[in-house]
């Protein structure tokens, strides 16, 4: 396996495998093995967790990083949450995204259904705000 090479700063917060690391100066880690990560805004408290998309995402986070009953908790409470968002929208990319995002957690790819929520959360802000949420790009919706 490869290694990765992470630049933190002074500040930052690294969670490995569920142990929360903050570090007090500039620093770069190499991770040599597989492991279970987030860091700096990747990283969800429960407090941001303010909309259907960021609970998604916020089940979604606890289901990879957290500790192995917080990890089976967690994907049940995402699957729950997304089926409760399939439900109530319109939107066909919303549904795709949500689809898509279940099914690589439910394979244990926690890392890619994190980044397909980021996109759902980009979606359901522009929707929020009136704004097109298919085009993602600020135009006002028709």
């Amino acid at each position: 396996m490869s290694t990765l090479v992470l630049e933190l700063r002074q500040g930052d917060l690294l969670v490995v495998n569920g142990a929360p690391l903050r570090f007090r100066n500039r620093a770069r880690v190499e991770l040599t093995s597989r492991a279970r990560f987030l860091f700096g805004k990747q990283i969800m408290s429960p407090e941001a967790a303010t909309t259907p998309a960021r609970r998604i995402y916020f089940a979604i986070q606890t289901a990879y990083i957290g500790n192995e009953e917080e990890r089976a908790r967690g994907l049940e409470l995402a699957r729950d949450l997304a089926g409760e968002f399939h439900a109530a929208t319109t939107s066909a990319q919303a549904r795709e995204l949500l689809d898509s995002a279940i099914a690589a957690a439910e394979q244990d790819e926690c890392y890619q259904a994190l980044r397909m929520i980021r996109r759902l959360i980009q979606h359901e802000d522009a929707a929020l705000a009136g704004l097109d949420p298919l085009s993602l790009k600020g135009e006002p919706a028709q």
